[in-house]
């Protein structure tokens, strides 16, 4: 069966970190950007971070630049973020995606083929 499971959420305050994890099964990642999300209540969902190995190239939206990192452990399948000095504005529900590798090296973006069920970060403040 494929799919992506998240999880890795939960409740800080203002200043601490969160790593998020994402496994992957049934799919084989070398062929798909990887990519973040999120959505806060009320708002549209927010493109967080897209990685595409094809070119290496990183994105992240300018609001968590300097503050969160994408990677992936080929060996384990798993996507990560790495979210440090969180803000209250950074609480939303956090997926993550693939995105055929061919379209997101075209488009430069993760537009999500295929979505995880989501994990949730609050942050206090």
């Amino acid at each position: 069966q494929s799919q992506l499971v998240e999880s890795g959420g939960g409740s800080v305050q203002t200043g601490g970190s969160l790593r998020l994890s994402c496994v992957v099964s049934g799919f084989i990642l070398d062929y798909y950007a990887i990519g973040w999300s999120r959505q806060a209540p009320g708002k549209e969902r927010e493109g967080v971070s897209c990685f595409s190995w094809s070119d290496g190239s990183t994105l992240y939206a300018d609001s968590v630049k300097g503050r969160f990192t994408i990677s992936r452990d080929n060996a384990k399948n798993t996507v990560y973020l790495q979210m440090d000095s969180l803000k209250p504005e950074d609480t939303a529900v956090y997926y993550c995606s693939l995105t055929d590798i061919q379209v997101a090296t075209i488009t430069r973006s993760c537009r999500g083929d295929y979505w995880g069920q989501g994990t949730q970060v609050t942050v206090s403040s």
